[in-house]
C-alpha cells in the first residue's frame, strides 16, 4: 500500500533531502538550529506578527521554558503522599505557587495548571460532565466557534450529540429569542461557548438562566479571552453564570503556550481533576508550569493596562483599515472589543491568498471563516483574522495602528510590490525589540 500522509508531501520532501545531504546525525541536527535560528531572525526581529492566537512572553517567562526542572517528572497531584516520585519538594512549591497565582489572576476559588493545551481543557469538560449520547450546544464555525466544541474536535470524540447555538451574521452576536426556543427543544446537558472569532463579551447570564430548570451548565471556552479576562477588559465568566472557564495560557494571557481550566464550585472538583489526572496527562512538563506561574504574576501586576490598550489598538487598527477600503465586520458596533479583528476580503482573492501575500510582506494574518462560508470553505475562506497583542506588547500604540493599516493598503489596495512593502516593514519592526508590560522590562518607554 502507497504511503499516505496528511502533511504537504513537498515540504516532506524537502525535509529528506536536507537530511540526505547533512553528512550525519550531527549535520541533521545543526539543521534543525538554523531553522530554528531563521525563524527568530524573520518572525522574532523582522515581522509585524498580527496572529490573534499568539503572543510574545516575557523574557523571564522564555528562560523558564528552557529551565532544568523541566526534565523533572511530577506525576500525580501535588504533595509528598500524592506523588508517585521522592524528591520533589521544591517542584511542589512551583506548583502550588501557580495554582494561588492562577486563583488570583482570575478571582476564582479552583484552578489547575496541568494541561499542555486549551482543547485538553473543554476535553476535560466533556470527559467529566457528559456522557456519549448526551445533548451540548455550541457555536458552528462560521460564526466564530472552535473545534475544539464541534464534532472534529473534543466533543465530537466523546459521542455527544453536538447542536448549534444560532448566530445573528450581521451584528456577530447570539440570537437569544432562537437559542430559548432551541435549548429547550433540545434540553442540552452542557452549552459551551468557545470563540475563536472573539469580537465582543456573550450573553453568558442569559444563556446560563435559559438552560437551569433542567438542570443545564454554561461552560466559558475563554481560550482567546483569558487575557482580557484576567485584566478585567472583557467579562467574568464565572460571576456571570459560567460553572467553568476554560483557557489558553498563551493568546491574551502572553504566558507559554498552555492550558488552564477554572471553577468554583467544589462539587466539580474530582470529577474534574480526576478527568485530568490520571486520564489526559501525567508528567506534565514543571518548566511550563513555572514560566505559567511567572505569566499569571505578571497579569496580576500589568494586565490591566496592557489589557485595555490592547483592545483600544484592535479597535484603531480596524477603524484604519475599513477607512482604506479594507472592509472590517462589525464596523457598526465599534469593530472589536477584544484582541483581534476580522476582515472580509473576499475581493482581494479570500482568506488564504492575502495571508500569503502579506506575509511576503513580514505581515502575519492568518484565513478565517466568516459568515456566508460554508464547510467546504475551510480551506479558502473569505475572512482574514488579525490580532493586536504583539504589536501591543512592543509598545505600539493608536496611532501606530494606522501606519501598520498603511502596510496593509500598499498590498491589497495599491497592489505596491511585496518585496518593496516588506522592506519597510523590516524598516518599521527592527528597531522594536523589547516586550513590555513585565517584570523585566516594565511599562512602555
Amino acid at each position: 500500500m502507497a504511503q499516505f500522509e496528511v502533511h504537504d508531501a513537498d515540504v516532506l520532501a524537502q525535509a529528506r533531502a536536507i537530511l540526505e545531504n547533512a553528512g550525519g546525525p550531527a549535520g541533521m541536527a545543526q539543521r534543525v538550529v538554523e531553522a530554528v535560528a531563521a525563524n527568530e531572525e524573520w518572525r522574532g526581529k523582522r515581522c509585524l506578527n498580527l496572529l490573534a492566537p499568539e503572543a510574545p512572553t516575557s523574557p523571564t517567562v522564555r528562560r523558564l521554558l528552557a529551565a532544568e526542572i523541566g526534565i523533572r517528572a511530577a506525576e500525580g497531584h501535588i504533595g509528598r503522599v500524592n506523588r508517585w516520585f521522592a524528591g520533589t519538594q521544591y517542584i511542589d512549591e512551583v506548583e502550588s505557587l501557580c495554582v494561588e497565582l492562577l486563583k488570583k489572576a482570575f478571582r476564582c476559588h479552583y484552578a489547575d495548571h496541568r494541561l499542555m493545551g486549551s482543547m485538553l481543557g473543554n476535553l476535560a469538560v466533556y470527559h467529566s460532565l457528559v456522557q456519549p449520547g448526551d445533548a451540548v450546544m455550541s457555536a458552528a464555525q462560521p460564526y466564530g466557534g472552535h473545534s475544539s466544541n464541534r464534532q472534529d474536535g473534543p466533543a465530537g470524540t466523546r459521542g455527544l450529540q453536538i447542536h448549534d447555538i444560532a448566530f445573528d451574521p450581521q451584528r456577530l452576536e447570539v440570537d437569544l429569542d432562537r437559542f430559548a426556543e432551541e435549548a429547550q427543544r433540545i434540553q442540552p446537558k452542557l452549552v459551551v461557548m468557545g470563540m475563536s472569532m472573539t469580537l465582543f463579551p456573550l450573553p453568558v447570564r442569559q444563556m446560563a438562566e435559559i438552560i437551569a430548570p433542567w438542570g443545564g451548565k454554561f461552560v466559558y471556552d475563554g481560550a482567546h479571552q483569558a487575557g482580557l479576562i484576567a485584566g478585567g477588559q472583557f467579562q467574568d465568566p464565572l460571576r456571570e453564570g459560567a460553572v467553568i472557564l476554560t483557557g489558553s495560557a498563551g493568546k491574551t494571557f502572553s504566558g507559554p503556550q498552555s492550558g488552564m481550566i477554572l471553577w468554583n464550585d467544589p462539587a466539580l472538583t474530582v470529577p474534574i481533576t480526576e478527568a485530568i489526572f490520571p486520564a489526559l496527562v501525567a508528567t506534565h512538563q514543571v518548566n511550563r508550569v513555572a514560566a505559567l506561574a511567572v505569566a499569571a504574576a505578571e497579569m496580576l501586576e500589568f494586565g490591566s493596562v496592557y489589557m485595555a490598550q490592547i483592545v483600544k489598538n484592535s479597535k484603531a487598527l480596524g477603524k484604519a483599515l475599513d477607512e482604506r477600503g479594507i472592509p472590517v465586520l462589525a464596523a457598526e458596533r465599534g469593530y472589536s472589543e477584544s484582541h483581534q479583528i476580522i476582515a472580509n476580503v473576499r475581493r482581494f482573492g479570500g482568506g488564504l491568498d492575502v495571508a500569503h501575500r502579506l506575509a511576503a510582506a513580514n505581515l502575519i494574518t492568518n484565513k478565517n471563516l466568516i459568515p456566508g462560508d460554508t464547510a467546504a470553505d475551510w480551506d479558502r475562506p473569505s475572512g482574514l483574522r488579525i490580532g493586536t497583542i504583539e504589536v501591543t506588547r512592543l509598545g505600539l500604540m493608536e496611532a501606530d495602528m494606522a501606519r501598520i493599516a498603511d502596510f496593509f493598503q500598499r498590498v491589497l489596495i495599491d497592489k505596491k510590490d511585496t518585496d518593496a512593502v516588506r522592506k519597510d516593514v523590516e524598516a518599521f519592526r527592527l528597531p522594536l525589540q523589547d516586550f513590555y508590560y513585565n517584570f523585566d522590562n516594565g511599562w512602555p518607554r
